[in-house]
């Protein structure tokens, strides 16, 4: 009895068991190991790769978001999504989005939710392919799913992206008065709109770690429990706010890409900023494989560290 307790003492404390133990590494260790990988796997250049297929599946992505839309009462969704984005969208890059989007809207009609509105999923889910293709290769995984079966993955998932932006406009536009009728309903008052005030962008951020959850537990072909938040969501997260709000800065008060691109500017700065997206995504995905690495190693040494636990308990004195 006091050797199995001890054993399972020891299976409790593994690093395998918590990734926010970081697979028994250090902090330093840890960085050392994700600058080797992220040079290895060619983070980077996967990046590029994503960026690429990323520009290809944007503009069926929104014609398919576009077409979700209509069928709920989100007729102002349009601006107040667009005004959410220009906290961490260059410009040029949302200008080109939202004319884009008011051409989808003024020509849309009943043909874009037939075969339109599939022509346009099955598009938009070749970016979530590709984040398949790059995270296998993050964790050094084989692809042995059918073809069928990762393209479903990806659509799947595609589609659960539109309902989770779907979701998150709706927080947005209705979110202070359903949380303002609840408020009133169990006599908080007017202090759920400051609480609302708060609390809007933190869970926006739970959202986003949820999305990322779901796209390294689905994309890799490996096995792995289910985990809400893991040390990759929650560095892609903050590496992606960051990111963004500062080549926002940059292109908008000291990168003038128009004098040198001219009328493609807002492409070039999208294509940027689906680059960096994309290597934030690989480097969040990059850090899990790291840390379940490391964890599966320090298991290996503890499963034969018991053995001998269970010799020196059964020693006599």
């Amino acid at each position: 009895m006091k050797s199995g307790a001890m054993t399972a003492s020891l299976e409790s404390s593994s690093p395998a068991s918590n990734p926010w133990k970081l697979g028994g590494l250090t902090v330093k260790e840890l960085a050392v190991r994700l600058w080797e990988e992220t040079q290895q796997d060619e983070i980077l250049g996967r990046g590029a790769q994503l960026a690429y297929y990323f520009l290809l599946s944007l503009f069926p992505a929104l014609i398919f978001l576009t077409a979700l839309m209509g069928l709920f009462p989100l007729q102002n969704a349009m601006p107040e999504l667009m005004s959410y984005l220009q906290n961490v969208l260059p410009e040029d890059a949302l200008s080109l989005v939202q004319k884009y989007l008011e051409q989808v809207v003024e020509g849309s009609g009943t043909g874009l939710l037939s075969l339109g509105l599939l022509g346009a999923l099955w598009a938009s889910s070749s970016g979530v392919t590709a984040i398949i293709e790059s995270l296998n290769a993050v964790y050094r995984a084989k692809e042995t799913r059918p073809f069928w079966k990762v393209r479903l993955i990806a659509i799947l998932l595609t589609m659960g992206l539109a309902g989770f932006i779907i979701l998150s406009i709706t927080l947005i536009l209705y979110g202070e008065y359903i949380g303002s009728w609840l408020a009133n309903f169990v006599g908080l008052g007017s202090l759920f709109e400051v609480v609302w005030i708060i609390l809007q962008w933190p869970m926006a951020i739970a959202l986003m770690l949820f999305a990322l959850a779901a796209m390294y537990y689905f994309c890799p072909n490996v096995e792995q429990d289910w985990r809400w938040v893991t040390p990759g969501s929650l560095l892609a997260v903050l590496l992606w706010l960051v990111v963004s709000l500062g080549f926002k800065l940059y292109v908008d008060h000291f990168g003038d890409y128009n004098k040198v691109y001219g009328s493609i500017a807002g492409i070039i700065v999208l294509m940027l900023w689906f680059y960096f997206a994309g290597v934030v995504l690989l480097l969040g995905g990059e850090l899990n494989a790291e840390i379940e690495k490391a964890a599966r190693e320090s298991q290996s040494r503890g499963d034969k560290a018991v053995p001998a636990v269970q010799r020196q308990e059964g020693s006599p004195a």
